[in-house]
């Protein structure tokens, strides 16, 4: 898909349809909800993802269907951590058996995971910038979930 990623209708509603291009009526709305946390994740991706699920199931994000990317985002977290750690213990550059220096192995895996990372925090909102661009609807009164109001002709402005 090219250009900019479309915003999700509530998120257009809120912010009174810039743009007046059609509204998405159809958007699928999941139910919020903690998916279960996937038993291959390491200890570290574990721990990342309880401590994620919590805060962001209270913000009213998180549904069955983040599961995967969740999981992506906490797995990439577990092996930076882990990088990043065994990076404390041995040196940046290293000499090979044939006597040339090379970055250290471990450097190439923990700027990889923090890239995969900065993916996913953009698409769960867990950066500061990705934050800023959204806003919850319960400053309209209503759960992210709860269909989007409409007056007796079906305009979904009708409380704006």
């Amino acid at each position: 898909m090219r250009g900019r990623k479309p915003k999700p209708t509530a998120l257009k509603l809120i912010e009174g349809n810039p743009g007046h291009r059609p509204l998405n009526h159809r958007e699928p709305r999941p139910q919020p909800g903690i998916p279960t946390c996937p038993a291959h994740l390491s200890p570290t991706a574990k721990a990342e993802w309880k401590r994620l699920a919590r805060q962001l199931h209270g913000l009213g994000v998180l549904s069955e269907l983040d599961r995967s990317a969740l999981a992506a985002y906490c797995q990439a977290y577990g092996r930076w951590a882990e990088a990043e750690k065994n990076l404390k213990t041995t040196p940046a550059l290293l000499r090979t058996p044939a006597g040339y220096v090379q970055p250290n192995p471990w450097l190439a895996i923990a700027n990889k995971n923090l890239e995969l990372m900065h993916k996913f925090m953009t698409e769960l909102g867990l950066s500061p910038s990705s934050r800023s661009r959204v806003s919850a609807m319960a400053t309209l009164g209503r759960r992210p979930w709860d269909p989007l109001p409409q007056d007796h002709r079906g305009n979904p402005f009708a409380e704006l």
